[in-house]
């Protein structure tokens, strides 16, 4: 056991130095901070390696085997309409329990935290169970993608353009790090027993349908608030001189965090307390390993957004309002752009997500090649986050383009890449991209003048869309090499869908 978390802790370090030595490196050069803020970020930079490792492991442990083992049992029982209320109750109450959620509604005025959370969490399980629907029924994928997305891109006309950031923002900040690791674990298990070709390509795609219910929800919703400005208060106001002082100031959050997380994990436990009461699928050793491993995911969230939220979230505002505040502020382009490229590798998310793709394609598609795509798309999304905050452009001028090109090459890539491209952006968006690009953003545009709810929201919406062109590039690569290949030297006819996707590494 130690030495898988001695692993875990491993890999979160080689996710978060970069970003780290980032943040030295223009708090040295280009925008000082104090040494209370400094030293408050290595800390934070500290708990989150750790708290991440101990999350990656407690997800293995405990996550994963309760949603594929609920996967299972749905895709055995043949009640359809018990099993579509069961998917729409999980999904409002992993939903109700994302610390993510929790985070943008304290970040919007104008509508009240409990209908912003009670909006999206029932938009995630209405679209849960159609997504569940889909794997059971063996719908295509992108035919769902392009009907929904269609409602989505036909009411944002209709909706404030004030809101319309907030509602895409919405979508990604609900897949965060409690609800994706239980969603991808419930499509695994869903498709586990199906013994098809198709089965590999439907265990994904449940969180790319479970991210367009709140957008859709929020949009209805801006049919009846229309908040104006938003308000970011999270600014460094600590007196640090000493490592106590340091100290005290961490520790005095800590408990904050330990009841908000204890409010997440405890929906989950009661989850697995009353599937196993239901059906006694675990024997004694694994709800042992289970429980172990609900504490792990206890610890380290606790861990991780303790230092994200108090070491990460106010440098990511300093940072921002420094650079906006000079005569420079272009560099707010490719700064945000090595800041995107780097911070999607500490999304403790995304380390599950590519650790899936690689076990479910065996191999085909390494968890290297997925974390570069993303890496890149990222990258990109952060650069037109920051253009967008200079120049005062509408995101609906790179939003709605977005997804119609995404959609159009959902039809021309190998189909196991749709999945995977829409889930990955889901993914992208965790708390890293909440509580560190989003107080980045908000700084700078509060700095140059800028409307927060126009011009600053809309940063995780685009974080949100470009892994889906991203991941599906590389799809269409594999597609166009795989073609040449076969025009020098045909191959013979390969079994199923995945096999037409050639190793990475040769790649």
């Amino acid at each position: 056991m130690n030495s898988k978390l001695r692993a875990k802790v491993k890999e979160s370090v080689m996710a978060v130095l970069p970003i780290t030595l980032i943040v030295l490196f223009i708090s040295t050069f280009l925008v000082p901070l104090n040494i209370a803020s400094a030293s408050m970020f290595f800390f934070g930079a500290v708990l989150l390696i750790v708290g991440m490792g101990m999350f990656q492991l407690g997800a293995e442990m405990a996550m994963s085997p309760l949603g594929e083992g609920i996967g299972v049992q749905m895709s055995k029982s043949r009640r359809l309409l018990l099993v579509m209320l069961c998917s729409l109750a999980l999904g409002i109450i992993i939903t109700v329990a994302e610390p993510d959620l929790q985070v943008l509604s304290n970040q919007v005025p104008g509508i009240p935290n409990p209908v912003l959370i009670w909006t999206v969490a029932i938009g995630v399980g209405l679209f849960l169970a159609a997504a569940i629907l889909r794997i059971i029924r063996h719908v295509d994928l992108s035919i769902l993608l392009a009907v929904f997305y269609a409602a989505v891109l036909i009411i944002s006309f209709f909706v404030p353009g004030d809101f319309l950031a907030v509602a895409f923002d919405s979508g990604g900040v609900t897949t965060g790090p409690i609800t994706v690791p239980f969603i991808m674990a419930l499509g695994v298990g869903l498709s586990a027993v199906r013994g098809d070709k198709g089965a590999a390509e439907d265990s994904f795609g449940l969180v790319a349908l479970s991210s367009i219910g709140p957008i859709l929800s929020v949009l209805i919703l801006g049919c009846f608030y229309s908040p104006k400005e938003a308000v970011f208060g999270e600014q460094i106001g600590e007196n640090v001189e000493t490592v106590k002082d340091l100290m005290v100031v961490f520790t005095r959050e800590l408990p904050h965090y330990a009841g908000e997380v204890a409010l997440s994990i405890l929906p989950i436990v009661a989850v697995f307390a009353i599937f196993q009461l239901c059906f006694h699928r675990y024997q004694r050793r694994q709800r042992l390993r289970v429980c172990v491993g609900f504490a792990y995911t206890y610890v380290g969230l606790i861990l991780f957004l303790t230092g994200v939220n108090v070491g990460f979230a106010p440098v990511g505002s300093l940072i921002g309002s420094g650079l906006a505040d000079s005569s420079k502020k272009w560099l707010l382009i490719p700064i945000g752009m090595l800041i995107g490229y780097f911070i999607v590798k500490a999304e403790p998310a995304i380390q599950i997500l590519d650790h899936q793709v690689q076990t479910v394609t065996d191999g085909l598609i390494p968890a290297k090649s997925m974390n570069r795509c993303l890496s890149i798309g990222v990258s990109v999304s952060v650069g037109l986050a920051m253009l967008r905050i200079i120049t005062g452009l509408d995101i609906r001028w790179i939003i709605l383009p977005g997804y119609v090109l995404a959609l159009v090459m959902s039809r021309l890539v190998p189909r196991i890449f749709v999945g995977i491209a829409f889930d990955s952006g889901g993914v992208a968006s965790g708390p890293m991209t909440s509580t560190f690009l989003l107080p980045l953003c908000i700084g700078a545009c509060e700095t140059l003048g800028g409307n927060v709810m126009t011009d600053a929201f809309g940063a995780v919406a685009l974080v949100a869309l470009t892994p889906l062109i991203a991941i599906q590039i590389m799809g269409l690569s594999y597609r166009i090499k795989l073609a040449r290949q076969e025009k020098l030297a045909p191959a013979p006819v390969m079994p199923a869908d995945i096999d037409e996707i050639v190793e990475i590494e040769e790649w």
